[in-house]
């Protein structure tokens, strides 16, 4: 009888262990993050004669300004609240939250005929199933930031990378970033479009 309990204790503890590291998994997966060496870089051990938070602080600090100078952040996503900062030279959108870059993305942006603006925009309308009016064309996760131009996912760019071009729309290839983003982004909430 007492190696029963003692089996039937064993086998209790494993499973409540075994759905931890599964609801750990899926949290992770659910907020995906810039980089893996950034997440590392926040929880290293603290150097001595610093204590544990100063040490935190100043890894996070160092690994932000890191990723801001990579995807080459203009200064006027990092303010305040959250911001879509689209780089045209690079071909990215990174989400800033608070100065902090969060998700970054490949992008793609309008042809020379339909040129993308570039800016300080806000976003003024958010469509998750949209449709295109004037083109007939899916436009998902659709945030809408100057006249018909808005950030969105794109089969066509997933398809055919960068051998396409929008009607002067921000594409996004990678529809659970996106999905993830527009979930986070309010209307109102900034975004830079520039080239640097």
């Amino acid at each position: 009888m007492g190696i029963l309990r003692k089996i039937g204790a064993t086998l209790t503890a494993a499973a409540f262990v075994g759905v931890g590291a599964l609801s750990a998994t899926t949290s992770a997966e659910a907020a995906p993050q810039v980089t893996a060496s950034a997440q590392k870089s926040t929880t290293a051990p603290a150097p001595v004669g610093l204590p544990p938070k100063a040490a935190v602080t100043t890894t996070a600090a160092t690994s932000t300004s890191k990723l801001i100078a990579k995807y080459k952040i203009d200064r006027r996503c990092l303010t305040k609240g959250r911001v879509l900062c689209i780089n045209k030279k690079t071909r990215k959108l990174v989400y800033v939250v608070n100065g902090k870059p969060v998700q970054v993305m490949d992008v793609r942006f309008g042809a020379m005929r339909t040129p993308t603006r570039s800016g300080v925009f806000k976003v003024y309308r958010k469509s998750k199933n949209h449709v295109s009016s004037l083109y007939h064309s899916k436009m998902p996760y659709a945030m809408f930031f100057s006249g018909g131009q808005a950030v969105h996912y794109s089969s066509d760019f997933k398809a055919r990378g960068y051998n396409g071009a929008s009607h002067g729309c921000v594409n996004v290839r990678d529809k659970k970033k996106i999905a993830w983003v527009f979930s986070r982004v309010h209307v109102g909430d900034k975004v830079v479009v520039y080239s640097k």
